[in-house]
């Protein structure tokens, strides 16, 4: 009997060894499959790393501005909709600089973007660009729209692109210019003398210097200094711009010209976007595109809005009739005459007047 129970014993001994020794083997196998995910994990995540890239967004715009609310919007999407490889983020009010610093800059390399008007592209070797910011060229939105996508347009931007700069969006039209100043303005010859604030290109300078104006080049953040102690005279810009850089607490005359609408040309440098991958590049593009038609559409319906605020603010508000216009065409008809002093192509007027339906 003795001999029975031993063997029993001995029996679960050994089982019981075996048992223990499955589950080591069950724990050792365990431990490494965690360690293999972890090791994926951490690949993955390196991998991402590696290809990450951050891409400034230098705006001369507050965020409280409808064009600094899309930017950030912008932004957004691209983080929701992207792999985690490519942030975008927003600089706002001039941080990174004025728009001349910063396009230099991306020639150098730098991974800004920013949305440039024509006149400023026109300075960096397509000249032919600076004639959309001339004064009265555009009647509607439509018209830019036509532009944007025709030939011509296409044939500019290629131009950018071989200089080093790689346009990556012309969909935002950013406004309409109005004239804000310090004291009434109705004619033409109301503005002689005055000195008007311009960013710092030749186009617009020229534009209201054949007015008989003084154009005076100021980034955009010293204007309001400038207005309340004389230096200036006044400005233009969108009335979202002007209402929210407070300009009518020291301006109290609007004068709603309607001289530029502005495409804005988000702008790159060639070499970083040729660095990215397609679908960082179709990430970013189709995403600036699709916040851009909506930002247009707001942008018409906040003229409104801001155009009551001004009145409200004690700004008097003027519109010029059908008439009054044409005074203001006419007196803006000699800068296009001025082509070969742009650098201009022969024909070029008659080329864009034809692309917009004109």
């Amino acid at each position: 009997m003795k001999k029975i129970l031993a063997g029993f014993l001995a029996a679960a001994m050994i089982a019981g060894c075996m048992g223990c020794g499955n589950q080591k083997t069950s724990g050792q196998q365990n431990e490494q499959t965690s360690k293999g995910t972890e090791e994926t994990s951490t690949q993955s995540s390196a991998s991402v790393s590696e290809n990450q890239i951050t891409l400034k967004v230098a705006s001369e715009y507050s965020r409280t501005e409808p064009i600094g609310q899309a930017l950030e919007q912008w932004a957004h999407l691209v983080e929701e909709r992207g792999d985690g490889s490519l942030k975008i983020v927003v600089y706002p009010d001039s941080q990174l600089g004025g728009k001349t610093d910063i396009i230099d800059a991306l020639l150098m390399g730098e991974p800004d973007i920013v949305g440039a008007d024509p006149a400023f592209m026109a300075e960096y070797g397509v000249p032919d660009l600076g004639i959309l910011f001339g004064p009265f060229l555009f009647d509607s939105r439509e018209q830019c729209a036509m532009l944007t996508k025709s030939e011509w347009y296409q044939a500019q931007c290629a131009k950018l692109e071989e200089k080093g700069l790689k346009v990556i969006d012309s969909t935002w039209i950013t406004g309409v210019r109005h004239l804000l100043t310090n004291k009434p303005v109705h004619s033409p010859e109301d503005i002689k003398g005055m000195k008007i604030r311009v960013p710092a290109n030749q186009i617009q300078t020229e534009s209201f210097n054949v007015l008989g104006a003084s154009a005076t080049a100021m980034n955009l953040s010293e204007v309001y200094t400038a207005l309340q102690t004389g230096t200036i005279d006044g400005g233009e810009n969108p009335l979202s711009t002007l209402y929210n850089r407070k300009f009518q607490e020291v301006s109290k005359y609007l004068l709603k010209t309607g001289h530029v609408r502005v495409i804005s040309m988000w702008t790159m440098s060639a070499d970083v976007w040729n660095r990215l991958t397609p679908d960082q590049q179709e990430l970013m593009t189709t995403t600036l595109a699709e916040v851009g038609q909506d930002f247009n559409v707001q942008q018409e319906k906040a003229d409104d809005e801001y155009e009551e605020k001004f009145r409200e603010e004690g700004v008097t508000v003027q519109e010029l009739s059908d008439a009054e216009r044409q005074q203001w065409i006419d007196a803006s008809r000699p800068f296009y005459e001025k082509g070969s002093s742009f650098g201009w192509s022969d024909g070029l007027y008659e080329e864009v007047m034809k692309a917009i339906g004109k």
